[in-house]
């Protein structure tokens, strides 16, 4: 546990001069339903100018403990629309920020939830987002996706709606789970699955993972690589979940490792 905190530590003085940075802050808006009317094409904005980078092409995020604060296999009922928690989304309004399974509330880590409305708002230029979990079993998968159907992004905007809606055109390309054809390792099964769905190249990725379960981040960036860079995925443990540094963090170290490699100050 102590090691935990150091790292946690360090992370946080790393990236405390980018706490300031438009990514991290909230953004608040006045008028919800303005904000829903930005884009004929839905309850999307249309495409704005984006900020600092290089971005990341895909984005993935682990689930459990990660991206969110529970652990799937440890729950038993899937989630339902009949059974959420209302609350403020970021300044945003108010939205569905928990869904229950059983007594156990589902909630979105700080810098998941920021992510994704920065994501929602486009600033990462061409950026798409993916799942990536090996959670247990079957009904952990199906707590996981109904757990994404149902918590928001801004109000009325659900993460499904985000990522696969939209990011997808409506396609489940996340990699959920652990039974055949995937596995407990996600360099081994999730990343070459993912690599061969979206095209994206591995060294144009970011990942975040918890960690707690073996080290998904060290394995996913030795054995997944590109053989022209030599490089795989950026990646980010998030022992405590995704914070807003540790969101900080990846923005900042992915756009580093394509900046070395093009020799760009």
């Amino acid at each position: 546990m102590s090691r935990r905190r150091i790292l946690s530590a360090i992370v946080v003085a790393a990236t405390n001069s980018f706490r300031s940075a438009a990514f991290l802050v909230p953004h608040k808006t006045a008028n919800v339903s303005t904000q829903l009317k930005l884009s004929s094409d839905g309850p999307f904005p249309s495409k704005m100018g984006a900020g600092h980078g290089p971005f990341p092409y895909l984005c993935v995020f682990d689930l459990d403990a990660c991206f969110w604060d529970q652990e799937m296999y440890t729950l038993s009922k899937i989630c339902d629309s009949s059974n959420v928690v209302k609350g403020d989304l970021n300044g945003r309004g108010e939205g569905v920020v928990g869904v229950m399974s059983g007594r156990s509330k589902i909630s979105l880590h700080t810098g998941s939830l920021i992510a994704l409305q920065n994501h929602f708002d486009n600033k990462f230029d061409n950026m798409k987002v993916c799942f990536a979990s090996s959670a247990d079993t079957p009904l952990a998968e199906k707590i996981g996706r109904s757990a994404l159907k149902l918590l928001e992004v801004v109000p009325g905007v659900s993460v499904w709606d985000l990522v696969v809606d939209r990011d997808w055109d409506g396609e489940d390309i996340n990699q959920i789970g652990r039974q055949p054809p995937l596995s407990s390792n996600k360099a081994a099964t999730h990343f070459p699955i993912l690599r061969e769905l979206t095209k994206v190249p591995y060294d144009r990725m970011l990942f975040f993972d918890d960690c707690q379960w073996g080290d998904h981040c060290g394995m996913v960036e030795a054995r997944c690589k590109e053989s022209e860079s030599g490089r795989g995925p950026t990646t980010v443990r998030t022992p405590y979940g995704l914070g807003r540094e540790e969101w900080a963090e990846g923005l900042s170290k992915y756009a580093k490792n394509i900046k070395n490699e093009m020799n760009v100050e």
